[in-house]
């Protein structure tokens, strides 16, 4: 993961945005089921009144309430409110909202502080239960009915029958009331607050109060709250959104970018360590895995704890005794996602192996058809591919049906805690400890929890193989290069392209033995140096060396004095015009190819260099000349087409050195003699270096490099090595007649 990391630190201060984003929409959502509940409750239950201290009540309602009130809350409750007189100045600025006001004198609330409202409301709730509670004793003792019954409701109650007890109630003494206050105090506070709203109610209507309209404005002001916030989390979804997609873009771009670059600059021992395979799926399926997770991590990883320590703090404070039910899921949820990941883990591992091996199967199938077909292999290869891709599915449909029980059984706990919060929250409601609204909204919490752990689970399905993915990616990232460019490098000046081998010797990484041992010559501008022998006998080697593709083991290899490991590789390649054994193109078209070799080259040198090549007539012959298309690995070319445009490419270089690696190989004896010739001219004062196989490719050349397991048997011209290199002169007489010889 230090991968991933390592690429989103320049994108820092977007993260950081994103997060603030993020917090804000988590406040957002956790507010929606806290109006939700305030809808339920006040708007709903308690008729838009919002607070159980009345604004305004009569003055026989203010009489009937202190008769309940003991002296120090009598006292405070006097203090907060002022008496008007009915029809007075000061009472016409309540004739909009209380048009009784004119009628009766009334008492309105003082501006007063939240925490002394609080008392207030604690006060008036508690002497409205004392006097329900003291009218029912009442009742009771007369054997009638009591003028106010909670069970009953308040709807029928008639405040003129209320007022009428006032005088009588007076004359009782204060002990007569210290019963029902007793029960106040020790009652549920949410059981007398509600009955500290009716008489708010009841006193509202009394002065005239609009109570439907009262009602319908809370409800559509808080529902206004609710659809603007609903907005705003939208507005901020999308705008996360759109940030950890950019990141994500931005950051597999770069990944891909350096991937590339990485590879690259890799040398043949490197190559040796990663199939082709294997690196174009950590460039492009690994690449793409760390993508995924960016982009849902960012809006999922950094949001869920967020919004499930918000929803935790909310749910508590609506019901503590309900809390444990959240603790019944949390501890579910992780027993599952712990279960579910300790055996996922190792498979999203084994999947990527198992990636690699596919894409190595259909790559060789697809690359080497025409084998397969000219060797009737297609039944053996459709079973190599069946076994491949049956792991593959196999593997990859247990992963997806192990992940695939994770939403249900996250649903299956998500429905079970909420069967549990309404059954137990419903004995709450009935007991009057907790409100309909807040049992609502206390489901709401409890599943945005839920849901945050969903979206951690979700995290869970991509991590893995992100971890695995970024593992993979690191490994190419953190290869150390066995080439290097050195710190104090040395230019070429000469630019004439000697070539001295002194006492050479190499072997491949991890071999136990060397394939070129003590390998001494010099190559001069103007000969051409051949290379012959066997196959296995290090020719492809020993020229691969010259552009560095692989560091000798020991010796040295200098070109015009200079050791080529204090060469950059950039400048000792750009000396070197090279054509691989294996004729390469490139999708593009002729001139695109031929140019490869050198940006700037005009018309007439693409021209001069096909004519070389011997290519000029063939490529004449097509209808769009050097415009002509090439499809992807010079597929709708021939291979000797294919071998005389590589090596077209090499010479509009106009290099200094000119490797062959057995370049001619594809070509008939008539149009390798006319290539040779002309190549003689083309490369007057060039180093040449040709590897054949055909004795007849490299007789005239000035010297002739005798190789065999490794080592030089023999060095001169032709005449010279058929008197004294008997390896030369096997495969001399294997291929020429003895008057072809002569």
């Amino acid at each position: 993961m230090k991968v991933i990391m390592k690429y989103l630190k320049p994108f820092a201060g977007t993260i950081l945005v994103s997060l603030l984003i993020l917090f804000g929409q988590a406040i957002g959502e956790l507010s929606l089921p806290n109006l939700m509940s305030d809808i339920v409750n006040t708007g709903i239950q308690n008729g838009g009144v919002e607070q159980e201290a009345p604004e305004a009540l009569p003055a026989e309602g203010f009489a009937l309430m202190t008769l309940f009130m003991d002296e120090e809350d009598k006292e405070t409750f006097q203090e907060s409110y002022e008496l008007l007189e009915g029809g007075s100045a000061e009472a016409e600025a309540y004739n909009a909202e209380f048009p009784e006001s004119q009628e009766t004198d009334f008492y309105v609330l003082d501006e007063t502080d939240p925490e002394q409202l609080i008392s207030l409301e604690s006060i008036f709730s508690k002497a409205s239960y004392s006097f329900v509670t003291f009218m029912q004793e009442m009742g009771g003792q007369q054997g009638g009915t009591a003028a106010v019954d909670a069970e009953s409701g308040f709807e029928n109650v008639d405040l003129d029958q209320l007022y009428a007890l006032v005088p009588q109630l007076q004359q009782l003494p204060q002990e007569a009331f210290t019963a029902s206050m007793d029960v106040a105090d020790a009652a549920e506070p949410m059981l007398y607050s509600q009955i500290g709203i009716l008489f708010t109610k009841l006193f509202y209507q009394d002065l005239g109060a609009d109570m439907d309209a009262l009602q319908n404005q809370y409800i559509m002001t808080k529902g206004a709250q609710m659809l603007a916030i609903a907005v705003a989390v939208s507005v901020a979804s999308v705008a996360v959104a759109y940030f950890s997609s950019r990141i994500a873009a931005k950051v597999s771009g770069r990944m891909r970018r350096d991937v590339f670059a990485k590879v690259e600059s890799f040398s043949n021992t490197e190559f040796d360590n990663f199939s082709t395979a294997s690196l174009i799926t950590r460039t492009t399926n690994d690449v793409q895995q760390i993508q995924q997770l960016i982009t849902i991590g960012i809006r999922m990883l950094c949001y869920a704890p967020i919004l499930a320590t918000g929803g935790l703090i909310m749910a508590i404070d609506k019901s503590v005794s309900l809390a444990w039910t959240i603790a019944v899921a949390v501890i579910a949820l992780v027993g599952i996602m712990m279960t579910i990941l300790s055996i996922a883990m190792p498979k999203f591992k084994v999947l990527q192996s198992l990636t690699d091996r596919l894409n190595l199967v259909s790559r060789e199938n697809l690359s080497g058809m025409m084998v397969i077909r000219a060797f009737g292999n297609e039944p053996f290869e459709e079973n190599r591919f069946n076994d491949a891709n049956e792991d593959y599915t196999y593997t990859n449909r247990f992963v997806q049906r192990l992940m695939s029980l994770l939403m249900p059984a996250m649903m299956l706990v998500m429905n079970g805690v909420s069967l549990l919060i309404i059954w137990f929250g419903s004995q709450q409601v009935a007991d009057s400890a907790l409100q309909i609204g807040d049992m609502m909204a206390y489901i709401q919490y409890v599943m945005q929890i839920i849901m945050a752990f969903l979206m951690i689970s979700m995290m869970f399905i991509f991590l893995p193989r992100a971890s695995v993915s970024a593992t993979r990616i690191g490994e190419v990232l953190d290869t150390d290069l066995s080439i290097t460019d050195p710190n104090d490098a040395q230019p070429s000046l000469k630019n004439e392209g000697l070539i001295t081998f002194k006492d050479v010797s190499y072997h491949y990484p991890k071999a136990s033995e060397n394939v070129l041992n003590n390998i001494s010559f010099t190559a001069r501008p103007g000969e051409t140096t051949a290379i012959i022998g066997s196959t296995g006998s290090g020719k492809s080697t020993l020229i691969n060396l010259i552009p560095r593709f692989y560091d000798v083991t020991d010796g040295a290899i200098e070109i015009d004095g200079i050791d080529i490991r204090k060469m950059t590789q950039a400048d000792l390649r750009a000396n070197i015009g090279y054509v691989p054994q294996k004729g390469m193109l490139f999708s593009g078209n002729i001139v695109s190819n031929i140019a490869y070799g050198k940006d700037d080259a005009s018309t007439d040198e693409i021209m001069k260099a096909l004519e070389v090549a011997q290519a000029k007539n063939f490529v004449s012959e097509m209808e769009d000349g050097i415009e002509t298309a090439i499809a992807q690995g010079g597929g709708n070319v021939s291979g000797g087409q294919k071998q005389r445009l590589s090596i077209a490419r090499a010479l509009v270089k106009k290099a200094p050195i000119y490797i062959f690696d057995d370049s001619f190989s594809a070509l008939d004896f008539k149009t390798d003699a006319a290539l040779r010739s002309a190549l003689d001219a083309y490369t007057d004062n060039a180093t040449v270096l040709i590897v054949a196989q055909r004795i007849s490719t490299i007789m005239d050349a000035e010297q002739i490099i005798v190789l065999d397991k490794g080592r030089i048997v023999g060095i001169g011209t032709h005449d010279a090595l058929m008197k004294n290199c008997e390896t030369y002169q096997e495969i001399a007489k294997s291929q020429l007649s003895e008057e072809e010889l002569a």
